[in-house]
């Protein structure tokens, strides 16, 4: 049987119509994330959490410190949540730590490190529930 001239360029029409709907379109940008939901009012490390406050913030901590905490405050918090503390020692993931947010217009919450007397530069990033970076905060041990 003998194919029609106009069946082969309807069927070639039809996929090259179909690849190019697989093709990112020119000059289209990555959608921008979702806002999380709430804001990181305070982000602070220090020696220890008092009557629901940090105590001892710096930047800069004493090898001999043992432990330090990351005390964060949220507002706004437009519905039950969670954030992710993740704590480097310079660019080595060394722990990652998850904390509620309930819903309301506050919520404070910590999570603390045991430092083993590592020196150097340290940082937790806070992410929101998907993983996408909301603050990161930095200090050193020395």
């Amino acid at each position: 049987m003998k194919k029609h001239p106009s069946t082969i360029k309807i069927f070639l029409l039809a996929l090259i119509l179909l690849w190019g709907m697989t093709l990112p379109i020119y000059g289209q940008e990555k959608a921008e994330p979702e806002p999380p939901g709430f804001t990181i009012s305070r982000a602070v490390i220090g020696t220890g959490v008092e009557d629901r406050e940090p105590v001892g913030v710096a930047d800069t901590f004493s090898e001999a410190t043992e432990k330090v905490y990351c005390f964060l405050e949220a507002t706004e918090i437009e519905k039950d949540t969670e954030v992710s503390l993740v704590w480097f020692h310079g660019e080595t993931q060394m722990l990652e730590f998850s904390l509620p947010l309930q819903m309301g217009p506050r919520w404070r919450t910590y999570a603390y490190k045991n430092l083993r007397g590592l020196k150097g530069d340290w940082k937790v990033e806070i992410r929101d529930a998907s993983g996408a970076l909301v603050k990161e905060v930095t200090f050193k041990v020395e």
